[in-house]
């Protein structure tokens, strides 16, 4: 029976849900991570925004808002307690400067910062720790999300690569 809404239909996001692309081995090792790949993958496959020491900034692949980016360690660790002084001094510094890239190229009102830690918290990738910068704006969590179940992302992730790695200081 018609119920006069109209779908917009995102199956991608299946992939994700289903867990489609999850590696054999799991997410535990280095070799099955994509937060460890990602960074040895060309740009336009990596998603990956900035490059630091301990860190980098990449865009996250299934994302809540345009411009949603993570803060990874290089390094395979999955709980915050475990990054070094430097690694954890450079986490915060870049995601600082996501936080100024982003105003800057997409006028963000605010933002949502965290990181799940675990499995039972949230976390979708537990194994290796990622802080998540998403930009928030007035009037972003409309209907879609809440009775869609969908979310309207009105650039795609190549673009939104381009836009803020060329925003990002050198």
């Amino acid at each position: 029976m018609a119920d006069g809404l109209e779908r917009l239909w995102t199956p991608h996001r299946m992939t994700y849900i289903a867990g489609e692309e999850r590696p054999a081995e799991g997410y535990e090792k280095p070799t099955g991570c994509p937060f460890c790949r990602a960074p040895g993958l060309p740009p336009e496959e990596s998603l990956v925004v900035a490059r630091g020491t301990h860190v980098y900034a990449v865009l996250n692949l299934y994302p809540y808002n345009p411009g949603h980016l993570l803060v990874c360690p290089y390094r395979h660790v999955a709980d915050y307690t475990d990054l070094d002084e430097p690694e954890t001094a450079e986490l915060a510094a870049f995601t600082q400067t996501a936080m100024r890239v982003i105003r800057k190229v997409s006028n963000a009102h605010g933002f949502n910062l965290g990181m799940n830690q675990g499995g039972v918290a949230g976390a979708g990738i537990a194994a290796h720790l990622h802080q998540h910068i998403v930009p928030r704006w007035g009037g972003d969590a409309n209907f879609m999300p809440v009775i869609g179940r969908t979310k309207v992302l009105p650039q795609l992730l190549g673009d939104t690569r381009d836009l803020l790695g060329r925003a990002w200081p050198s």
